[in-house]
């Protein structure tokens, strides 16, 4: 295979990416004049190269825009249920069962766990601080513990696997050119083990601070903590008597609906029922989301509702834009690379380049066929792009490279694309990246975001070790 200058200076943005992801800047600009620079000189056009920025972006917003959507349903349904004050009657509940310290951080784990799988640790993370690290703190779990368990549960074991709402998995899935279901599954596993390794280390060094319930230090963290949360004003417009059934009501709908999603998703994968595998169970998802979201609106504002949906939906549109938006001009750039995509971003459709994959192909013979080197080294690059703090940024890249180096290690490529998602995820995502949403977390919790880093740190990297490991010895 004949490399082109196309290829080389393809080579050499995506290394420039990568650097600038080291020094915690945005990498937009870079992959923006990365994608006119690349389609300039391979269609020999500068016109060709403008054209191909809009090109390129348009072909990842074409087919990343199904994440935007279910982001906005399960966000726009979340303020719903916030206006019926549902979200809070569904936690309360899980306080009273925190008898003591140890009881209270498997609870928060496990609440932040479940919360996080269907609403994203974003929005859920201050709902959890408010409701449940209070009782949880009375109860004996230092609020470094309290800290230290909703982030490697959230922003860590649920964010990375991202199995219910599946957008971690379809970006990393596009870019690898398999399907996002067999990322998701394969994801799911390894986040379960990264999560409980990590979550196991972290109780382990927090055992003997978890103090008895009558302890008076208890009382003095709890009112340091409860200091910062503020009170939910009235937002019924005088409806609050209906507000107070409807949301006992919806307390008690949400979650079963949640888990009859659950539900019908294993048993969808055991081969029962309707097929809601990778962007079929997303758009279920999406569609139970919207269906309580207009429930919830029309319980709580009446004939209101018929505006105020509207405001609901652009909130999580907003929401979905802040979060994602960035990766599309990122993930453009790396569908440039892909000879599935190409052809729909440069004017020559039929040649359709698939530049990083000819780089991987033409380096076969320099690449040693070792399937650790291959699952190690994607898990370092995605640790790498989650440097930046987003998590999610760098996953075109890894889903691109995993496709390219699975021919040459012999390895699965959907395996290397979630140990690549693992990487970018548990370290950008908010766990042990100091300038990540981890100072949401630490800000709700008032601990320092640096000693909390210094928590998770070291169960975290071992966590992603083991599991990297283990895939590659058993899945690979």
């Amino acid at each position: 295979m004949t490399l082109t200058v196309a290829h080389w200076i393809y080579a050499g943005v995506t290394l420039a990416i990568i650097g600038t992801m080291l020094f915690r800047r945005g990498v937009v600009l870079p992959a923006l004049l990365g994608t006119l620079l690349v389609a300039w000189v391979y269609e020999k056009s500068f016109a060709g190269g403008l054209q191909a920025i809009f090109k390129a972006n348009m072909v990842a917003a074409k087919e990343l825009f199904s994440i935007f959507l279910i982001i906005t349903f399960m966000v726009a349904l979340l303020r719903s249920l916030n206006d019926l004050e549902a979200d809070r009657r569904m936690v309360v509940p899980i306080g009273r069962m925190m008898v003591n310290g140890h009881m209270a951080f498997l609870i928060l784990t496990g609440a932040t766990y479940i919360f996080s799988l269907f609403f994203w640790p974003t929005p859920t993370v201050p709902l959890v601080c408010a409701l449940l690290v209070p009782p949880a703190i009375r109860a004996g779990l230092p609020k470094m513990g309290a800290a230290v368990a909703i982030a490697l549960a959230g922003q860590g074991m649920a964010l990375s696997s991202d199995y219910v709402m599946q957008v971690a998995p379809m970006l990393s899935a596009r870019a690898a050119g398999v399907s996002a279901a067999e990322v998701a599954d394969k994801a799911m596993i390894l986040s379960l083990i990264t999560g409980v390794v990590a979550i196991g280390m972290a109780y382990l060094t927090l055992f003997r601070k978890i103090r008895r319930p009558e302890d008076p230090r208890n009382e003095r963290e709890w009112e340091s903590v409860v200091g910062v949360q503020g009170k939910k004003g009235g937002t019924d417009g005088g409806q609050g008597q209906s507000s107070s059934r409807w949301g006992s009501v919806f307390a008690v709908l949400v979650p079963l609906a949640l888990l009859s999603i659950v539900a019908i998703m294993i048993y969808s994968k055991l081969g029962g029922g309707r097929n809601l595998e990778g962007e079929n169970g997303a758009a279920f998802v999406g569609g139970v989301g919207a269906l309580l979201l207009i429930l919830a609106t029309v319980a709580h504002w009446k004939v209101r509702a018929l505006d105020r949906i509207a405001d609901h939906l652009v909130e999580g549109l907003i929401f979905a834009v802040k979060a994602m938006g960035p990766v599309i001009p990122i993930a453009g750039f790396f569908f440039l690379g892909n000879g599935d995509f190409s052809g729909g971003i440069l004017s020559d459709s039929e040649r359709a380049p698939a530049f990083l994959f000819d780089l991987i192909n033409s380096a076969q013979s320099l690449i040693p066929d070792n399937r650790f080197l291959a699952g190690f080294g994607l898990l370092i690059v995605g640790m790498m792009t989650g440097l930046d703090g987003s998590g999610f940024s760098g996953l075109p890249l890894t889903g691109g490279l995993a496709g390219a180096l699975a021919e040459a290690s012999g390895t699965d490529p959907a395996m290397l694309a979630a140990i690549g998602q693992m990487g970018a995820i548990w370290s950008g995502g908010g766990t042990i990246i100091a300038w990540s949403s981890l100072v949401a977390v630490a800000g709700f919790t008032r601990v320092s975001t640096v000693d909390l880093v210094r928590k998770n740190f070291f169960p975290v990297v071992f966590g992603l070790i083991l599991s990297t490991g283990l895939a590659i010895l058993i899945g690979g």
